[in-house]
This record gives structure tokens, sequence and C-alpha cells, in this order.
């Protein structure tokens, strides 16, 4: 709608995006369904959102608030206006510390206000398992949660009051009625009012008695009670359809800092979900289901993996964490052995067999509760992972029943799905009768479509059965509104559209969602509808992996289930770019959802190699912390080589991708005049007459080429090697004191070591990388063909292959086992190890001695994205430890910002720049003069030199330095 457009364009300050890229990013949440906007906008004051709104009435277009998008039901697409609230909308308005209060933007996200009110010693403990993605705004519209609702309650009851527009553009404040003095809202009130006096018995009847109800509008807040009624109360849960909400005052609590959990082991699920009435009653803030599914699909996460193994006992069939924090923490011994003593009085005991085998595993290290607790808050996404086309679907899996019903309910469930011929993965909330189950289909397939609505049919007269609530937690959207019939009966219903008709007489705010629903398995609505189809197309990658078009590059793409893990803000690496950005095109979802859309056709003819496609994928800078972090796996680094590769195959290459791509092949050439080529930093004026055609910023300097690059005859021939090492352009040509030190380091431990060698005559070897960054695969193929002969023989004598450069050494264990499949480069995998690895894997080896003296009292380290991505961390600390009387300060960061060519590029330098200023730069300025700075990456080695007066080194060179004379 250009006309809607252009009106927009020239009455707000935030962004408004119309073209089809942009609207595709949109239509999509972590639902079943796909739904394309009629445009975008991310607001920037209430200003633009007044405009927004009296613009869309003009025009007759409905408005949809957003947040994370992050919704489980549908409720966050539409064929609507989307104003996105999180890039810019997102402040702290006011914060009353005393008070225990707050008043906050609708796009603010959870992490961040309670990173804001940590000082304080406060909290807002509706913790979602979203906290990292999910706004205030989207919880308020969702009634959200999270795991401790046991003890602070709902969204609903930490709600104080709401500022919203109306949607004939009136702004009014929605509080405690006894406050609410506004003349022009006074008949609105009356009327609401009105309608919770008249309908109280039939709402005393009719709405189910549990903790977890947020099915339908909270029209019990408008029913007179002894507690004040709160008009705030029933624009909570209503998912955006009554009014926009501008600014939210949240009840704050003081955070208890300590707390203790236990985990406790059942042999059966059904006894997991009978225990569950039982744990309640010692007072827990939590209790936490994760089922025997999720465990064995966690132990192949690697992020995950290593978590499983340290906190999980045997084989249970189903643990419950329960979590105990109080204000006099030495209570908290005592609430573990009560515990331990009801698990035993329920007949468990860690030397029991069969069904009475199982106990407690107590957790009182805080870090081990902060990763167990990331990997329950991860549980959806886990059961997301599978590989197959068949996957957990979300349609039914937040019913809510009373405790003493939960074992009963669970096992009817499991009946309907075996009925249907599929089971069901579980999680999330024993404590309130709230329990997160999926059943495995393809939505792809009629037949399991047909399957779904059987299900949610006979799923939702069960939990009538029981008098529970057919919507616990993730709200009715698309997929549960139209059941609310069946769960509260046709009053009821019509007292819901009552509502929306008072408020919202013209359907302008996200119609379809509660009321006047369509039917839950319209598959014109769902993401992959009957006509989704991708064409058969050539990748130059492995996919093998995944299943569809590509030779399984579409599956891989459809991974990505919309759960916006990528979204986080801090902790992790991935995704750097958004961090600066807030911008949906430049994050992992972004770019997933846009592949999707261009493989199968809704992006129009060569979506895959447009001018639009790079410029998604520009700010991508292949870090790969999607590939460890995504909690489905989705591994945008690889996906990109894939794009670039298309995008080169039409257009060919610039010549700043030439100058990168070829860099191991002109290197041995360009090294024998180094003084020459480093002039382009040196001489006044030369750096910018050489932006334009070479494509580096004249506002950064170029890595010098070296006097004395690295040679292979520096190594004489061994016999017996214990190792080889694999000499990288990078280190080569421009640290080859890195190298030597290497050498050094290991000539002190008795290693003897062999270099990587090509075939006399050849130039030296390179992993291929360089190629791969701009898409040239078949060249990469041949750089790691080479690189294959020269190793494999080493590999299979069993002799480790290190390497210092992360990006180069860990292409082994990541790309070329991609580029050329086969047991070959699976074995070649095995063995590449970084130099820290290397050392870290010689603790139990009593022949390996390394002397060392501490070279400071403080280290500051900072990893590499592939070492992060690689699991390489906890080798660098291992290997770190040796040093005497040394503190080792990991950097908690996210990229560097450098990424090889990335931070010298005329188009990015400046999101470089900003990357390394969110965390890294901060951390390396705030550091003592003495602490050494070390990275092994090359990149980030620049990256800080270029924005600090300090100068990192490698762990090579630290090791170094401290061996003793």
């Amino acid at each position: 709608m250009p006309q809607l457009a252009e009106a927009l364009k020239k009455r707000v300050e935030g962004d408004v995006l119309f073209d089809a890229f942009s609207r595709g990013r949109y239509a999509t949440d972590a639902s079943l369904y796909q739904m394309m906007p009629v445009g975008v906008m991310s607001p920037k004051s209430e200003d633009d959102i007044r405009a927004a709104l009296d613009i869309a009435q003009e025009h007759s277009v409905p408005v949809l608030a957003r947040g994370g998008g992050t919704s489980q039901c549908g409720q966050t697409v539409n064929t609507a206006l989307v104003l996105d609230n999180t890039q810019y909308f997102n402040d702290i308005l006011e914060l009353d510390v005393e008070g225990m209060r707050c008043v906050v933007r609708p796009g603010i996200v959870l992490d961040e206000l309670n990173r804001a009110l940590k000082p304080h010693g406060l909290w807002f403990p509706v913790d979602v398992s979203t906290a990292s993605r999910a706004t205030i705004g989207g919880m308020t519209g969702n009634n959200s949660c999270g795991g401790k609702s046991l003890r602070y309650g709902m969204m609903r009851d930490n709600v104080l009051s709401i500022e919203a527009f109306l949607a004939d553009g009136s702004k009014h404040h929605f509080r405690l009625v006894a406050n609410a003095g506004d003349l022009e809202f006074a008949a609105l009130r009356d009327d609401l009012l009105g309608l919770g006096a008249r309908e109280a018995a039939e709402i005393d009847s009719r709405f189910p008695n549990v903790m977890r109800r947020v099915g339908g509008y909270n029209i019990d807040a408008l029913v007179p009670r002894d507690t004040p009624q709160n008009l705030a109360h029933l624009l909570v849960g209503s998912e955006g359809t009554l009014a926009y909400s501008t600014a939210i005052e949240l009840k704050l609590w003081p955070i208890l800092s300590e707390k203790v959990l236990g985990v406790c082991h059942f042999p059966t699920f059904h006894q997991a979900m009978d225990a569950a009435q039982h744990l309640v009653k010692l007072n827990p803030q939590g209790v936490e289901l994760v089922d025997a599914t999720m465990i064995a699909l966690a132990r192949d996460i690697p992020m995950f993996r290593d978590t499983i193994e340290e906190f999980v006992t045997g084989k249970p069939d189903a643990l419950l964490l329960v979590e105990f924090a109080e204000e006099d923490t030495s209570t908290h011994p005592r609430k573990l052995k009560e515990l331990e003593e009801l698990m035993g009085d329920l007949g468990f005991a860690w030397d029991k067999s069969g069904k009475n085998w199982g106990g407690v595993t107590a957790v009182p290290d805080p870090k081990m509760q902060a990763r167990i607790a990331d990997l329950r808050s991860s549980g959806l996404n886990i059961m997301m992972s599978m590989k197959a086309d068949g996957k957990p679907v979300s349609f039914v899996e937040d019913c809510a029943v009373e405790l003493p019903d939960l074992a009963e309910y669970t096992a009817g469930l499991t009946e309907i799905f075996e009925k249907h011929g599929t089971r069901g993965t579980w999680y999330a909330h024993a404590s309130v009768g709230c329990l997160h189950v999926r059943p495995v289909l393809n939505l792809k397939l009629d037949q399991d479509v047909k399957k779904m609505r059987a299900i949610a049919e006979e799923c939702f007269d069960l939990v009538a059965r029981y008098k529970g609530s057919h919507s616990g937690e993730h709200g009715d959207g698309l997929v549960r509104s139209e059941f609310h019939e069946k769960m509260f009966g046709p009053r009821m219903v019509a007292n819901f559209s009552e509502v929306k008709r008072r408020f919202d007489p013209d359907g302008l705010f996200n119609p379809g969602k509660i009321v006047d629903a369509p039917k839950m398995d319209d598959r014109s609505l769902f993401r992959y509808s009957p006509v989704y189809n991708v064409p058969e197309f050539r990748t130059g990658l492995d996919w093998s992996e995944w299943t569809g078009s590509g030779g399984g590059f579409q599956g891989a793409v459809e991974m990505c289930n919309n759960n916006g893990a990528c979204r986080k803000l801090k902790g992790g690496v991935m995704c750097p770019s958004f961090r600066v950005t807030r911008k949906e095109q430049d994050l992992t979802r972004g770019r997933a959802n846009t592949l999707r859309l261009a493989i199968s056709g809704q992006l129009g003819p060569d979506a895959l190699t447009s001018d639009e496609m790079a410029e998604t994928m520009k700010l991508c800078v292949s870090c790969k912390g999607c590939k460890r972090e995504c909690p489905t796996g989705v591994d945008m680094a690889r996906m990109k080589i894939e794009v670039q590769s298309a995008r080169a195959k039409k257009n060919g290459l610039s010549l700043h991708d030439r100058l990168v791509a070829y860099l191991p092949r002109y290197a041995r050439w360009a090294a024998r005049m180094p003084f020459l080529l480093n002039l382009r930093n040196s001489v006044p004026g030369l750096a910018k007459l050489t932006e334009k055609f070479s494509g580096f910023t004249e506002t950064r300097d170029l890595p010098k080429w070296h006097a004395r690059p690295f040679k292979d005859a520096e190594v004489a021939p061994q016999e017996a090697p214990e190792a080889v090492l694999f000499a990288d352009t990078f280190n080569r040509y421009f640290e080859p004191e890195n190298l030597r030190a290497t050498l050094k380091v290991l000539r002190a431990a008795n290693v003897p070591v062999q270099i990587a060698s090509p075939a006399k005559g050849e130039r030296p070897l390179c992993c291929g990388r360089t190629f791969l960054s701009a898409g040239l695969i078949e060249e990469a193929k041949q750089e790691a063909q080479r690189l294959v002969d020269a190793l494999l023989p080493h590999a299979k004598s069993g002799i480790p292959i290190i390497g210092l450069e992360p990006s180069c050494l860990l292409t082994l264990r990541d790309e070329i086992p991609a580029l050329l499949p086969g047991e070959d480069t699976k074995l070649l995998a095995k063995y590449a190890r970084m130099l820290e690895e290397f050392i870290a894997d010689q603790a139990e080896n009593p022949d390996f001695v390394l002397p060392l003296t501490s070279p400071t009292q403080k280290v500051l380290l900072h990893g590499h994205c592939h070492q992060k991505a690689m699991g390489v961390m906890s080798s660098i600390k291992k290997t770190l430890a040796r040093l005497p009387d040394t503190e080792i300060e990991v950097v908690e960061t996210s990229c560097c910002g450098m990424a090889g060519a990335f931070g010298y590029g005329v188009e990015t330098h400046e999101v470089s720049r900003k990357m390394a200023e969110l965390d890294l730069i901060p951390a390396v300025r705030a550091a003592s003069e003495d602490t050494i700075v070390v990275a092994d990456g090359t990149s980030c080695r620049h990256q800080v030199a270029d924005l600090t007066d300090r100068q990192p080194i490698h762990i090579a060179r630290l090791l170094e330095r401290a061996l003793k004379p």
C-alpha cells in the first residue's frame, strides 16, 4: 500500500518498511502461522504511535503491536501494520526504588529491565523462559507467567497500571478504579464495571479455578470483590486487541540472591507428575519438569552436554527441579533435607530399583544452578532441535489443571497422542499444574494437520473434564481462540465480544484474536501452507544431516522456529550485529526467515541472489555464535557461504572481495615486498586514494606485512613427531612471532614438532577460509584438499595437528567436513587442536612438563567467536591455570567486531567499532596497565589495538614469556 507508506513517512520519525523482504521478516512468530503484514514501522515516540493509529484508521488497515515476536499461538502475526516497539520504544520512564515500582515503555526486554534494577536490589520476577528477548509489552499482552509464578504470581498480579491509546486516538490511564478520575474515560469505565456486576455469577461458574488461566479477557477483574478493581488487568492478557499500551507500571520485588536447587529423579514420568502435589507443600518458589526426551536431546547439543552429565544421575524418565529461595538463607540446608526426606516418604531411594529408584541431587553452586536454569529455559527450543520433518508442534501445550489431577491428566493426554500415532515432549511448570507438551507432527502433510485438529478437540475435552484451563501460559492467538466456547460457554464468549466492541468497534487492533477467530487449522494461515514448495537447487556444501531441497539446505533453514534466542543483548555471542542495530534484518532469525521465503519463491524470482538478500546478509560476521547458541542449531555462517556462492556465480566478485579471497595465493609474492605494501598505512592520503577501488576504509590501518615471514625450513624434519604445526596464512605472513613462540613452548615441553608442509615446490598450505568468505566454494575445496592431503597421514598416525588461528584451525572441524564430506575429514577433525587444547589434553600425561612462571599478576582473556562456538574456551582456561600466581579474567563478550575483513570494509567498519564498544573495548580500557590482554584471533588483536592503546598477544606468546629460563 504505497499511499499508507508515504503517509507514514511524512508524519513519523521511526523506520517505515514496506518492501517484501522486510514484511516477510515479520510474517511469522514462534507459532505455526504465517501472515504477511501490510507494512512495518518502528516507532520512536508516542507521537509516532498516535500518527500511525490515525493513518491506519484513515486507510482501514489494522494495527498490530509487536515485541520480541516469540508468541507460541500466533498472537503477533496479522495482515496489518506491524509496530515493532523493540528498536526504539524501550526505555525506563520512572524508577521508584523505595516504593518498589517502575514505569517502562512496552518495548523494553525483561532481562534489560532486570539488569537496570539489579544495582538497586530489585527485580521483576515474572521470569519467562524467553527473558532475553521477551518485552514487557508482549508479556503484558500475553499475561505471562514464568517459572516462579507459584510465589510471585503472573503479569496480572504485578502490573499496577497501563497508559494506552484507544482506537479512537484518545489516551487513557488504566488503573485502580478508585483512582481513575478521567471524565472522558468515565463512560467506558462504567460500562465495564456494569458488565462485571451483571456477569458475576456466570464468571464464577465458568472461569476455571486454576492459577494458570490466560484464556479470553480477564473480565473477572471487573467483578465487585473485597479487593479493589483494577482496569489495567483487563488489558493484561488482551493480546493487543483492545488498546495500544505506551507505558506500563510494574510492581517490583527484592532480589533473593541466594537459592538452592534440589534435582529430584524419578523412574517414571507418571510418578514425577504425581509427586508434584506433595513437593509444593515444602513451599518452593518453583518446581520445573525435565523429561527423558529433553535430557536425550540436550546431550546432543554441545552447549548443554556437560551440564547434563554433571547433574543427571543414572537414567531417570523425568526430573523435577525444586528451587528454594528464602530471605533467611540459613534455612536452605534444612529445605534440601526436607526434600530428601519427602522423596524417601514417597518411596524413592538411590539404593532401590525399579519403580522405587530415585532421589535428590543437591545443587548449591550458583554457577551450576544458572547453567541448569539456562537448559530448562531453553527446553522448548531443545525439543525443536529434531532434524526430521516432524517437529513438536505447539497447540495444546500449556493447558493447566489442578495438581491432584496432574498425573491422571498427563496420562490421558499421552493416550490421546498414542491413539493418533504420535508422542509428546514434556517440560515446564509442574508446581502450578501447567506442563508444556507438544505432539510431534509434520504440518506440511494434510493428514498430520487433520491429526492436529483431532488431538486439539480431544485434549480440550479432557481439560474441561478436569475443570482446567485450555490456555495456561501462552495465550489464545490463532490456535486457541476458536475454542473459547467449548471452555467458557456461549454466554461468556458473547461477553468477550462485547468487551472487544466497546473498546475497538471497527476492529483496528489485532483482529481475529480472542474473538472472531478463524479456524485454528486454516492452512492458508500456516507457515507451510498447501502451496508451500521449495524447488530443487544445487548447493556447494554438505547439508545431508537435514531433509528437503538443496541436498538438505531447505531443512537446515527451516530449523529456525522463530524462538528468538538470537535477540539476546548480553551473554554468549549471537547475534552481534543485532546488538548494535536492533533490526530484525540483522538477526539470525531474520536472515533465516528471509532465506526460507526466498528459496520457496515467496519473495519473487532470483531472491536468493538479489541485492536485498545481500543487504540481509551484509552484517552477518560469520561468528558461528548461532551454531552453538541457537537451540535449534541454525548455522547462519554456513548458510551465508551458500548465499555468497550463488551471488558470486551470478554477479562475479568485486575487487575488494578478490583481494580478500585470493590472499593465500598472492601472499608469498606480496611478502617479498612488505615495505611497499605497508606504505598504504604510512603515506598520508594513500589510504583515502585507494579506498574507493579497494573497498578498504581509509579510517583503519591494514595489517602490516612482516619483514621476516615464517618459513617451514625454520623447523627441522622430525623422525617421530608428537605434534604437527599448521602455519596459517595470517600468522605466517603478518605475525610469525606467534608461530616461533609456539615452537619454543613445545620444545620447552620436549614435544618434537613438525611443520605441515605441501608437496615440494607448492605454495604454503591454507584452510580456504578466505575463499569461503567470498562464496568461492570450488576454490575453497581446492585449498581444503591440499590441506587434507598434507595432514591426513599424520592424523592416521594419531598425531595431533596444532593450529594458532581459531578461524583457520577450526575450519578443519567445521567447514572442511562440509566441503569434503567423508571419513578422512572426520578423522582430521578429530585430531585438529588449538595450541591451548593440545596443552590441556596433556593434563594426565606425566611426560609432559611445561616449566612456567608467572608473566604477570593478571591476564584479561578475550575468546575468539569460533573458539566459543566450538567449545574451546574451557581448554584455554585449563591451560592458563598452569600459570602460577596469575589471575585470569575472561571478558564476557560477543564478537570483537573485526571478523576478518569485516572491520576494514567501507560499509561495515562503523558497525564493527560499535560491536567492539559493547563489551570488549570498555573491559580493555578498564584493565590496569600491568594486565596482559590475550586474544588468539588475529582479527581480535587488531581490533583491540586499533581502538585502544593496548597491544594484545596470542596465548603462545604469553606462554613463551612465562617459560622459566
